[in-house]
């Protein structure tokens, strides 16, 4: 059986050796040289990673990883856990916002039951990944075991070895009510930021309620004693089914050269655990979007990402990924359709000097 270990030796740095040779395929397209911007990183990106020349985006999948949280017994959330699997049944009827950006975009949506405290019914694009039925309260106890963190992960790298054929991009999203408490631990953790600076108001909560917030995240922190140098002790005491689900989607995806466009703060959580298990890593990520939530800007310095979109998002669910993912679409047609100065008979920028 595959183990974390086996996916890490084979994940590679991003090949850097093309990179003039795109360069100059963007360069001779109809345009003054970089006035499309990020779109042309992204295309220059996305070729790097791959290794094609002039791709194109067919099959595209976002993968919304669902768990519920026993940290909830602490009311640091202003809706019931009985939320997330109703929120699972709205995204398999297509009703969710994700869903609705999803179809724009033309990339499908898989939910990921990675830890729901309900039993669902098989559907079209559902997968049972359940590692247990909600973590433990982690603000009196470990939120899982280490080899339940493992089973996590390695449960999402899963997922994009059995949909990688002719799989283009891949975007990460997540439903978990709860869940922004453990994310916040997790980059109080990692980054050594404290608590109060890493946490938002989530689902919407009051002034008492994210007071009580930031408290349970230092009750949990002085409990657990997470050690900062090993993500996988880092997830399992004060992480998420989902969350490790998520960072087993980045490390698959870095695996099988596929970009990931990781969503907003509870994706960000999973690919910190991922980059902090391998730093190559951040090469695959793409960071859809910079969320209200204040410890997400702590997690995108420390994988070294700069987010494409600043809308003011903070609903999760793989929103931001599938705007993302319409940008890297947008950037790959530039490259791939756009008319060269030579093929379409017009004049480069003069070399000539001006004299006065």
């Amino acid at each position: 059986m595959k183990t974390i270990k086996d996916v890490l030796m084979n994940i590679q740095q991003v090949d850097h050796s093309r990179r003039n040779d795109i360069q100059a395929k963007l360069d001779d397209l109809t345009k003054p040289q970089g006035s499309l911007g990020r779109l042309e990183e992204l295309a220059m990106r996305y070729c790097l990673i791959t290794g094609k020349d002039k791709p194109v985006l067919n099959k595209k999948i976002i993968f919304t990883c669902a768990g519920d949280h026993g940290v909830t017994k602490e009311g640091v959330s202003a809706y019931p856990s009985a939320v997330t699997p109703q929120m699972v049944m709205n995204f398999l009827r297509g009703g969710a916002g994700v869903n609705v950006l999803a179809r724009q975009a033309g990339v499908r949506v898989i939910v990921v039951d990675m830890g729901v405290d309900h039993d669902f019914e098989p559907a079209a694009d559902l997968e049972i990944r359940k590692i247990g039925r909600g973590t433990a309260n982690m603000a009196v106890g470990p939120a899982m075991t280490r080899e339940q963190a493992e089973a996590s992960i390695m449960a999402g790298v899963g997922l994009v070895e059995k949909y990688r054929d002719g799989l283009d991009i891949i975007g990460t999203g997540d439903m978990g009510i709860g869940n922004t408490t453990p994310s916040s631990a997790i980059v109080s953790v990692i980054t050594g930021a404290d608590p109060e600076l890493v946490t938002g108001r989530g689902t919407g909560i009051d002034d008492a309620s994210l007071k009580n917030k930031v408290s349970t995240i230092r009750k949990a922190i002085a409990v657990n004693r997470p050690d900062r140098s090993d993500a996988l002790d880092v997830l399992a005491k004060v992480g998420g089914f989902e969350i490790g689900g998520i960072a087993g989607l980045v490390l698959g995806a870095a695996m099988c050269r596929i970009p990931v466009v990781v969503d907003g703060f509870i994706s960000t959580a999973g690919a910190l655990i991922a980059a902090e298990l391998c730093p190559a890593v951040k090469e695959y990520v793409i960071a859809a979007h910079r969320s209200v939530e204040i410890g997400h800007r702590k997690m995108l310095e420390r994988l070294e990402q700069r987010p494409l979109l600043d809308l003011d998002l903070r609903l999760g669910e793989g929103t931001g990924a599938a705007l993302g993912i319409s940008l890297v679409d947008s950037g790959l047609r530039i490259l791939a359709e756009m008319a060269t100065f030579s093929s379409a008979g017009v004049s480069e920028k003069s070399t000539e000097q001006v004299v006065s």
